[in-house]
């Protein structure tokens, strides 16, 4: 607790009279896009599986909301501890199984509990606004059907999930043969909603396939334009016949 304390104190100092023009000139809105970046670096950690990148990664996080607690402080709105207050009280009210009666739960009905906890809390609370709008949209469909899900309102088997998709891929073709552009719209959406939803009931991570088939494409472009330059030419210089052929080579290289 003693760093978390220094932490607090040095972006007091850096907030100061005396501090930084730069972070004396930040407010909420501003930082936003850095949040969202260094959350992402914290997955990137993770996924690295490097324990010191890992840490690092997640003080940069944390300064973040250090950030947001001193600005909250100095307009009188709240400080570090109502944050630490805020999260701590909540953890204690959607556990009971833990903090006041001690019940076995398994993980699903520890999340039914936190949401029946929630609802109980606020009698207009709908379930889905925990769901923040700003989410990547794969990963903001999964957890809308997963929260639903909860609820009953799911498909019974994956089986049903593909017989679904196999509909909208077909709504999907009809509205590209009519050319009709916004009707394409909607359909790539509910597809892609769809594919989602399979994905889920494979106990699988839509948002986490398509970072790992991006990951492999990239590697795989790389490869073609690794094989090109050997030949003093550049993706420019040749054409799609030469390149695909390096992109099966290459699917033989990196799987």
């Amino acid at each position: 607790m003693e760093q978390f304390k220094r932490l607090v104190e040095i972006m007091a100092k850096l907030r100061g009279p005396d501090g930084c023009p730069w972070d004396k000139a930040q407010d909420h809105k501003s930082l936003k896009p850095y949040l969202i970046e260094e959350a992402y670096e914290v997955l990137d950690a993770i996924d690295s599986g490097e324990s010191e990148k890992l840490a690092e990664e997640l003080g940069d996080l944390l300064l973040h909301i250090v950030f947001h607690a001193r600005m909250a402080a100095e307009n009188d709105k709240f400080d570090i501890e109502i944050v630490c207050k805020k999260i701590n009280d909540k953890l204690i009210q959607r556990h009971p199984h833990i903090f006041h009666e001690k019940t076995e739960l398994s993980k699903s009905r520890v999340l039914d509990q936190w949401e029946a906890i929630k609802q109980n809390n606020n009698k207009n609370h709908s379930v889905l606004e925990g769901v923040p709008r700003a989410m990547p949209a794969l990963l903001k469909a999964y957890r809308i059907q997963e929260k639903v899900g909860r609820l009953g309102f799911d498909w019974k088997e994956a089986k049903e999930v593909v017989d679904k998709i196999k509909e909208e891929v077909a709504e999907f073709e009809e509205a590209f043969e009519n050319n009709d552009k916004q009707a394409m719209h909607h359909e790539l959406g509910d597809l892609l909603f769809s594919l989602v939803n399979l994905s889920r009931h494979l106990g699988l991570r839509a948002e986490e396939a398509l970072d790992d088939t991006n990951k492999k494409f990239i590697k795989r472009f790389k490869y073609i334009e690794k094989k090109l330059a050997e030949n003093g030419k550049s993706p420019a210089d040749s054409n799609l016949e030469e390149m695909d052929a390096f992109w099966e080579e290459s699917k033989k290289e990196i799987k």
